[in-house]
């Protein structure tokens, strides 16, 4: 079994400073780089890409819904062929300013409302897997285990990476916890 810890990073826009990228960077193996629609912008991904690279770390996509207001994490209801034309776009950017900078990109994990929401809803899930397919069959996935998200991956022969998140708090059937819920966000985990 293989561990890598991963953090979303990237997410920085415009006069907006989100996180702590270069402090993360010195604890992860690999981080999933906003892809402009939730968070991030051209400058910011190109240079956590540089400093993901100097440090060592891979790199993903993190692609979102269209949703810079609500950080990504509100459901948008689109047909599949929006979802996939959202996740190919995203997922392009970042591996062409990840090209540019000599860097290839390893795998891709959805953004908030779209990764929860591949999680049960099997035609989102096979939008977002034929979207990465694409571009890059060899792209890992990440996932929870037992994901529809998981499930197309597998199928159409993607490698997929199953992941638990240390700062959040689960339900008893193995989905993440609403952030609106108290205690959903663990912040020493």
């Amino acid at each position: 079994m293989h561990i890598d810890l991963n953090a979303d990073l990237g997410e920085s826009f415009g006069a907006y400073s989100i996180g702590d990228d270069a402090g993360l960077l010195k604890s992860v193996t690999s981080a999933s780089v906003a892809a402009g629609f939730h968070g991030g912008d051209p400058t910011v991904l190109r240079a956590t890409i540089r400093l993901a690279k100097s440090y060592g770390v891979g790199v993903g996509a993190h692609p979102g819904f269209p949703d810079l207001l609500g950080f990504g994490r509100r459901e948008l209801h689109v047909t599949p062929s929006e979802a996939e034309d959202l996740v190919l776009y995203q997922v392009a950017a970042v591996a062409g300013v990840a090209a540019a900078e000599g860097v290839r990109l390893q795998h891709v994990k959805p953004h908030g409302a779209l990764y929860n929401m591949a999680v049960r809803d099997r035609t989102l899930a096979v939008a977002i897997v034929r979207a990465v397919a694409a571009i890059d069959s060899s792209l890992v996935i990440f996932g929870p285990p037992g994901s529809e998200l998981l499930r197309a991956a597998r199928e159409s022969g993607i490698e997929v990476a199953a992941e638990g998140f240390a700062d959040r708090a689960y339900r008893a059937d193995g989905s993440l916890a609403p952030r609106s819920q108290a205690g959903a966000v663990i912040h020493e985990p």
